[in-house]
């Protein structure tokens, strides 16, 4: 399956995901230094040291077609507030992950990250006609965790020594999905959410 995966924006009410380009590097390092996110040793943020690998990796995996990365642009203050990406995507299979997402600190627990996945999951379902759409997070990485599950995906289990950390420690990874005959029921949820 060709291309299935295509530069798109998508807008909301608070936020419009937009493609990741090269030129966002000063924007992202200003959000992620908004908590010094890429201190969380169980995240991925990036650093001024890391940014440019950062960038190379997602572009290196958008040209495979294994991956769609978006810069999260507030609409109020005309600011890139963090990041998020399709990625492991499975075209023939019709499957795909979000993963990749963060913002900066003041933008978390604000509904930033319900109308995220929000117009992710919609665009993978309803466009991409995705069967199934996985999330994955560190076991150590609780808030993670309790937003995934807020969102209204179920656990699927827990990969055990899953990935190797820079540092030598082995990470478990916890892996929840949402399917296509759960979308319905997910999108009615979410919606009531952000309206309310």
């Amino acid at each position: 399956m060709k291309n299935w995966l295509t530069d798109i924006e998508l807008p909301g009410k608070l936020i419009k995901l937009v493609p990741l380009q090269y030129n966002h590097k000063e924007d992202l390092l200003k959000a992620a230094s908004d908590g010094n996110l890429w201190e969380l040793w169980y995240t991925s943020v990036p650093s001024k040291d890391t940014i440019d690998n950062y960038l190379k990796e997602a572009f290196l995996q958008k040209e495979a077609q294994s991956s769609l990365p978006f810069a999260v642009w507030h609409n109020e203050t005309k600011q890139i507030i963090g990041c998020t990406r399709f990625c492991n995507a499975e075209p023939p299979h019709k499957r795909l992950e979000i993963g990749y997402t963060w913002y900066a600190k003041r933008y978390q627990k604000t509904g930033i990250n319900t109308e995220a996945k929000f117009l992710l999951l919609q665009h993978a379902f309803e466009s991409l006609q995705c069967i199934a759409v996985e999330f994955r997070t560190n076991w150590y990485n609780i808030n993670s965790r309790n937003a995934i599950a807020r969102l209204g995906a179920r656990q699927d289990g827990i990969l055990r020594n899953h990935r190797l950390n820079k540092d030598g420690t082995y990470r478990d990874t916890v892996v929840f999905s949402i399917t296509n005959q759960e979308w319905h029921s997910v999108k009615k949820s979410l919606a009531y959410k952000m309206n309310s």
